[in-house]
């Protein structure tokens, strides 16, 4: 039994180890590529040699020769027929077409042959998974590679503080293609200052893991983007100073290493590259620098002016700001105690339901927006918090929805509301005023039109808070209950759910900033305000001028004067309306 088991495992040995027992494809190859030197017609000759054992425990070893090769497969070879190049984007698809963006793809279209290739860099018939210590591309050995074309920059990576890191095994430490990338290898020698910064070295140095893992300041982002340097690549500048600009690309040292090029004996060199005539001390002005790191009586004295003009600002802009609001707040009062204020233009229950609409809908678009912009100042005026956040939009949406069901009854179920809603329908004459009144402001002389209870404008927006109410109310609720909406529908009704959504409260929000908000605010002849949202009242002449085919509806007790008269004669519509 134990000779018959020695017998199978020789066997298996022989049948893996050796050519005779390869493939049948494989067999007449390796006659020639499984030795290193052949004599043909009595010269030596040496064949690209294939070590069976290695390539059979390659992640290739499953293949066979013409698998790669298959512009031999039934070929008369060597007969006359040279094995072309392999291609491995037969198989490797994506990974070659961005090597072929890559900047030795784009060498390799243009003619250069030396440019590396996927041999050059992962081996040919002795692949190996990159996890493997023996891999060219493992993180511990991708430099070596690269140092095979490439040995003056592995030279100073090796002695920089990236190369010192990778060689005492810190696998977090970046090594080529971190910041080359692996297959869609780029040159960063023309990168712009925010790609050096923002998608190069930022993923490591902004990391907090990274800086207390390394023991690295966590600020040398965030303090170049505020930099000057910082600044004005983000602006664009093509030729504004990055990381690299001051730190080196490869051979990165730091401060304190006498090489280094921001060492303090070496300052003022690095900034003479960009800034002809530099001094040490114009060198000391610090570039990584959030002003609480005070060490000499130039920072103290810099935080003593800060301090003292935040200070100064504070006091002077806000007492302009408080003199100017006491003025608007006077001029306010007395354009809402204006005596001409007679005509009731909105009724205590339009005005309740006006200003339910309005508390709900600002709130909705708050914390509507707190969620999508979570750095913006709209999150902390819903409370920084996620569930308040969330019951404060879902409770405004109740009150929305249950006042558009309230609405419906009183369209419905009161004279007012069904007047209301008769005098909002849009008809022939609105689109008619739309042309005139299109005329009239880029011609003034043309005459503007005259409206009636309710303009085209008030028409349209008003209808389009219908519209809006029923889109936002339908798709929030499949929001809020998305796991019973998928029971019953597809997953992606939701996701365009989402998207109408957050487009559908865009488009509202503009709109009311842009429409309403002029009418009712910014308008000169209401400015700062239409005071009809609280008491529902508007001047005689302001009725008249907006609104002169509607008969104005005066407040009880007031006494209609020949003034008072002559305008409701002039609201009379002409035949042609």
């Amino acid at each position: 039994m134990l000779r018959r088991f020695a017998f199978l495992f020789a066997l298996a040995f022989l049948f893996v180890a050796s050519p005779v027992f390869a493939g049948s494809e494989d067999k007449d190859c390796l006659q020639c590529h499984g030795t290193k030197v052949q004599k043909v017609g009595g010269a030596k000759q040496t064949p690209p040699f294939v070590e069976l054992a290695k390539f059979r425990s390659s992640v290739h070893g499953g293949n066979g020769c013409v698998s790669c090769h298959s512009d031999l497969d039934g070929a008369q070879h060597p007969g006359g027929t040279a094995a072309k190049p392999v291609t491995c984007g037969t198989c490797h698809e994506k990974p070659e077409a961005s090597f072929n963006a890559s900047i030795h793809g784009t060498a390799r279209k243009a003619g250069n042959s030396g440019a590396a290739g996927c041999v050059e860099c992962h081996g040919s018939h002795e692949i190996v998974p990159f996890a493997s210590s023996s891999s060219p591309v493992n993180r511990a050995n991708i430099g070596a590679t690269c140092g095979t074309c490439h040995a003056d920059v592995q030279k100073d990576f090796q002695d920089s503080i990236h190369g010192q890191a990778i060689a005492k095994g810190f696998q977090d430490a970046p090594t080529c293609t971190d910041c080359h990338g692996d297959h869609r290898i780029e040159s960063l020698k023309h990168a712009s200052s925010v790609k050096m910064a923002e998608q190069v070295c930022i993923r490591c140095h902004a990391s907090q893991r990274m800086n207390a893992k390394f023991n690295l300041p966590a600020n040398r982002v965030s303090t170049y983007l505020g930099s000057y340097h910082g600044l004005a690549g983000r602006m664009g500048d093509q030729q504004a100073a990055n990381c690299a600009s001051c730190h080196g690309f490869h051979k990165i040292l730091p401060s304190s290493d006498p090489r280094s090029t921001i060492h303090p004996d070496n300052l003022a060199k690095t900034c003479q590259k960009c800034h002809p005539g530099t001094t040490e001390n114009f060198a000391l002005g610090k570039i990584h620098s959030d002003g609480s790191d005070i060490s000499g009586p130039g920072d103290k004295i810099n935080k003593w002016v800060k301090s003292g003009y935040l200070l100064l600002i504070f006091a002077t802009i806000g007492g302009m700001l408080f003199h100017n609001l006491l003025i608007l707040y006077r001029k306010a009062m007395a354009a809402r105690r204006n005596p001409e204020r007679v005509v009731v233009r909105m009724k205590p229950l339009d005005r309740v339901q006006h200003a339910l609409l309005a508390a709900s809908f600002i709130y909705l678009v708050i914390s509507g927006f707190a969620l999508k912009f979570p750095d913006s100042w709209l999150t902390y005026l819903v409370g920084s918090s996620e569930g308040f956040r969330r019951m404060g939009h879902r409770t405004s949406a109740i009150v929305m929805m249950a006042l558009s069901v309230a609405h419906v009854f009183y369209a419905l179920g009161t004279r007012d509301g069904r007047q209301f809603v008769k005098d909002m329908f849009p008809d022939r004459k609105d689109l008619l005023d739309v042309l005139r009144n299109v005329r009239h402001l880029l011609h003034p002389r043309s005459p503007r039109p005259k409206f009636g209870r309710f303009g085209y404008a008030e028409k349209a927006e008003y209808w389009a808070v219908v519209w809006g109410t029923f889109i936002m109310g339908g798709t929030g609720l499949m929001l809020w209950f998305k796991v019973f909406a998928t029971q019953h529908m597809p997953r992606w009704v939701v996701d365009v759910a989402l998207t109408v959504h957050l487009y559908e409260a865009i488009l509202a929000s503009l709109a009311i900033l842009v429409w309403h908000f002029y009418f009712v605010i910014f308008d000169p002849d209401v400015y700062p305000l239409n005071w009809a949202l609280l008491d529902g009242k508007v001047t005689r002449h302001y009725h008249h001028d907006e609104h002169p085919l509607e008969k104005p509806n005066y407040i009880p007790g007031f006494e209609e004067s020949e003034e008072s008269e002559e305008i409701e004669a002039e609201q009379v519509p002409p035949k042609d309306e």
